[in-house]
C-alpha cells in the first residue's frame, strides 16, 4: 500500500496547484470589487436592499428618459378641416340665362386648384378673397354659396378638397408602403395610418412607434399601442410617424447561461427579469450573493447627498439568497447599456479541486489492478 500512497501524493502534488490556477471564464466578486478600498477606486459600490430601493428608483435614468411618453387621446370634427396649402376645387352651377359665371351652354363653371393662402383665403370671382381656413369643406361650401346669393341667387356650389402638407401625414419607415397620406377627417388614427401603409414589417424586432408633432417626439411600444384602444390617437396635419426597432439593450456576462447583448423586450426590465431573460444562472458556478450590475452615469448626474450616484461608475450588488435581496431585485430597474454580471462562486474552485481529488482516488483504487 505504501506504493499506492506515494502515487497518490505525487498526483495530488501535481493536481492541486493546477486546479487552483486553472483558467476561469468567470470572475469572483472579490476580484471585481477588490479596488473599492483603494485611495481612488474610480467607482462606488451600492448593495441593493429593500431599505434603499425607493431611493435608488429616484436616481437619474441612463440611456433613455426612463419611460416612454405618449400623447393623450383627443377627438376632432368628423370632417377634415381646411389648412394653408390645401387645394380646393369649386364647381358653381347657375341655370340663369344671363349668368355672370356660367355660359348658356355649360350652365356651370369649374375652378380647380385654388390654393389656400398663408392668410387662409382663396380667390373666388365676384367675391374676392374668401376666408376658408379652419372650416370643414361643408362649412366653406356653405359660406361661398351664401356669399354668392346676392349676385347669383340660384347658384349651387360644389366643393372638393385636396389635402396639402398641413392636412397630410408622413409614414416614414417600418411599414410595407411608407409615404405621405392625406387626412380623410380629423379622427384618422395612427393605427389606421399604419394599416393603410401595409402594417408593421414582420421582420422587425420589438418595434417602437414614434410620433413627431410640433417639435416634440412621443414613443410607445407597438404591442402597447395595439392592446390599448385609448392609445390609438387621432393624427394631425404634418405629423410624422416612424416605426423602428427598440435598440435598447443590456450586456450579460459571467456565470449566466447566455453571455450576449440582450435587447429589451418590455418598456422596463427589473434585475430579476434580466436574469430570466438570459436563461438564469449556471448551476454550481454562479454566486447568488455576487450578482452585479455595472452602470455609467454622466458626470452631471453625480451627487454626494444620497439623491444620486456618488460616482460616474457604479456597481450595484445583489444577494439573491435572501427574500430581501430577491424583492429588491424585483424592483431594481435595468437601464440601457447596463452590464449584468453573475460572478463565480468560490465553491466552484473547491469543486474543481475535489473533482481532481476524486479522479486521483479513482486512479489509486485502480492501482492494485496494475
Amino acid at each position: 500500500m505504501t506504493r499506492f500512497f506515494k502515487l497518490t501524493a505525487i498526483i495530488l502534488a501535481l493536481a492541486l496547484p493546477s486546479a487552483c490556477s486553472s483558467p476561469r471564464g468567470v470572475a469572483l466578486t472579490s476580484e471585481i470589487l477588490k479596488e473599492q478600498d483603494a485611495p481612488n477606486p474610480g467607482f462606488a459600490v451600492v448593495p441593493v436592499t429593500r431599505a434603499n430601493i425607493k431611493a435608488l428608483q429616484q436616481w437619474p435614468s441612463t440611456g433613455w428618459a426612463g419611460h416612454y411618453h405618449w400623447i393623450g387621446p383627443s377627438r376632432g370634427p368628423e370632417s377634415a378641416v381646411i389648412r394653408t396649402g390645401d387645394q380646393i376645387n369649386l364647381v358653381i352651377w347657375d341655370n340663369q340665362e344671363n349668368s355672370l359665371l356660367a355660359s348658356a351652354q355649360e350652365k356651370s363653371v369649374n375652378m380647380t386648384g385654388l390654393t389656400v393662402s398663408n392668410t387662409g383665403t382663396i380667390f373666388v370671382p365676384y367675391l374676392d378673397e374668401v376666408q376658408v381656413r379652419g372650416k370643414t369643406p361643408g362649412q366653406a361650401r356653405q359660406k361661398i354659396q351664401d356669399a354668392l346669393e346676392p349676385i347669383v341667387p340660384q347658384a349651387q356650389v360644389q366643393l372638393t378638397l385636396n389635402a396639402g402638407k398641413q392636412n397630410s401625414v408622413d409614414l416614414v419607415s417600418g411599414v410595407e408602403s411608407p409615404g405621405t397620406y392625406p387626412l380623410p377627417d380629423r379622427n384618422y388614427t395612427i393605427l389606421s395610418l399604419i394599416a393603410q401603409g401595409g402594417g408593421i414589417n414582420k421582420n422587425m424586432r420589438n418595434p417602437i412607434v414614434r410620433l413627431q408633432r410640433g417639435g416634440r417626439s412621443y414613443e410607445i411600444r407597438a404591442g402597447d399601442l395595439f392592446e390599448d384602444p385609448r392609445k390609438n390617437v387621432p393624427l394631425r396635419g404634418n405629423d410624422k410617424v416612424i416605426v423602428e426597432e427598440d435598440d435598447r439593450y443590456f450586456t450579460a456576462m459571467g456565470a449566466a447561461r447566455n453571455e450576449e447583448l440582450v435587447y429589451f423586450e418590455k418598456e422596463t426590465i427589473t434585475a430579476l427579469e434580466s436574469l430570466s431573460m438570459i436563461g438564469g444562472l449556471t448551476d454550481y458556478q454562479a454566486n447568488l450573493k455576487g450578482v452585479l450590475v455595472l452602470r455609467e452615469y454622466p458626470a452631471k448626474a453625480v451627487r454626494y447627498n444620497g439623491t444620486g450616484p456618488s460616482s460616474d461608475q457604479m456597481v450595484f450588488t445583489f444577494d439573491l439568497t435572501s427574500a430581501e435581496g430577491l424583492f429588491a431585485a424585483r424592483k431594481f430597474q435595468i437601464q440601457p447599456q447596463d452590464t449584468v454580471i453573475a460572478t463565480e462562486s468560490p465553491l466552484s474552485a473547491t469543486r474543481t479541486i475535489l473533482g481532481l481529488i476524486g479522479s486521483v482516488f479513482g486512479v489509486v483504487n485502480a492501482a492494485p489492478n496494475i
